[in-house]
């Protein structure tokens, strides 16, 4: 199958589904395009042995598409840089503190917690992994995507400091979590499971530091650019640039692209707002980003559904990754009470936040792309089908219930 099939195909598919979600279904449009793929893969996989076109060419489809890559190395920077173009620096700065503890130590703790978990849970099923593997699955399970959460709690009338911790968490836990999976990873690959704090540290602060400080720098850089004309043609270009050749010079330096892409949306996005766009720039660039936005989600929860056609099944290993939704549940709910503890004297939580934060800490692409590039020496196969039911889990199950339990814990704002 050429390029042309495959984009035309996955277009097709895309819109096809959003359609049918849009006119019967009436889901947010991300969990009912995943659902709609979902069930359609099923469906091909249960009908076997079929020939026909439409089963063909799914399970070509299927296979053609190198998921990890077209997400880590494409659609990522595009979808963390319309995500973090619409944040509010105002108000994320009043939810730092949170923001920051959540997106760092919240993952560590979850990797950690996760990892350990995972592994006795593979020695009681006789599958013993080695722990620098079941750590690697902990740091690549543990980043959050509010994509699918985000407008069932606008329509909750969730609290707009509660969405802005969810939605700057995932911004920044997504390049946090990335940093640490690669620099696990690496030392996985490097000493054959042996490895050291000083080792990730070491690997954490080049990627992570790096990858802040040139987001910065390439914000500014775009901010200048932008302030300079007054075309929104020219400026529509110039974010793409900034996107696009932002991340692939964050890939030669070997420093976090994620991070960088999440900084400088925020900064170009905000600073361009401030004073330096006129109104018919700003009504396109923002226009421009939120369909780019949508438009690649409806391609990524197309690509998640898809998944299912070539992932290998083990009835053993899918018991495992049942229970493994419990353990990354008990995680999170830890990962987000610990740091919520500390900060409490500090900074004001919502009522019932830590609830929300739980079980609105969705797991998406970005996990089923970094279990994907594990290499089968990793347990590939284990952990990619493992992945796999926690992120469907997570987008079905919380995704379309996160905006009932807010409105039945009744979630208020602070005073």
């Amino acid at each position: 199958m050429d390029t042309r099939e495959i984009i035309t195909i996955t277009i097709v598919l895309a819109a096809l589904f959003a359609y049918i979600n849009h006119r019967f279904i009436k889901w947010p449009p991300t969990i009912g395009i995943m659902a709609l793929s979902l069930i359609s893969s099923v469906l091909l996989v249960l009908l076997g042995n079929s020939k026909s076109l439409l089963s063909e060419k799914a399970v070509q489809l299927a296979n053609s598409v190198d998921f990890q890559d077209i997400l880590m190395n494409f659609m990522l920077s595009f979808l963390l840089f319309a995500g973090a173009i619409h944040i509010d620096a105002g108000k994320l700065k009043k939810e730092r503190w949170p923001v920051i503890l959540l997106a760092t130590m919240g993952i560590l703790i979850s990797t950690f917690l996760v990892g350990g978990m995972t592994w006795y849970l593979f020695r009681l099923f006789s599958m013993p992994i080695p722990f620098i593997y079941c750590l690697l699955f902990g740091s690549l399970i543990s980043p959050t995507d509010p994509i699918a959460v985000m407008g069932i709690l606008k329509q909750a009338n969730i609290p707009s400091s509660l969405e802005v911790k969810i939605a700057g968490e995932s911004l920044f836990n997504d390049g946090v979590a990335v940093v640490i999976f690669i620099s696990i990873a690496q030392i996985a690959r490097s000493t054959g499971g042996d490895f050291s704090v000083t080792d990730i540290g070491k690997l954490f602060l080049q990627e992570a530091v790096g990858g802040l400080i040139f987001g910065a720098i390439l914000g500014y850089l775009g901010f200048l650019a932008l302030r300079s004309i007054d075309d929104y043609k020219v400026e529509v270009l110039l974010t793409l640039a900034l996107v696009m050749g932002g991340y692939t010079l964050a890939s030669h330096l070997h420093i976090s692209g994620p991070l960088a892409m999440v900084v400088a949306g925020i900064i170009t996005g905000n600073k361009a707002r401030a004073g330096s766009m006129s109104d018919e720039t700003r009504d396109y660039l923002g226009k421009f980003w939120h369909l780019i936005d949508e438009i690649l989600n409806a391609v990524l929860f197309l690509f998640i559904g898809l998944e299912m056609l070539i992932i290998k099944i083990n009835t053993t290993v899918m018991i495992i990754g049942a229970v493994s939704i419990l353990i990354v549940l008990l995680a999170r709910w830890i990962s987000v009470i610990l740091p919520v503890t500390l900060l409490r004297y500090k900074v004001k939580f919502e009522n019932n936040a830590v609830a929300i934060l739980t079980w609105g800490g969705l797991r998406g692409g970005i996990s089923v792309a970094l279990a994907l590039s594990l290499s089968e020496n990793m347990y590939r196969d284990e952990f990619v089908l493992i992945t796999y039911i926690i992120v469907v889990f997570s987008i079905l199950v919380q995704g379309l219930t996160i905006g009932k339990l807010a409105q039945k814990l009744h979630v208020k704002a602070l005073e």
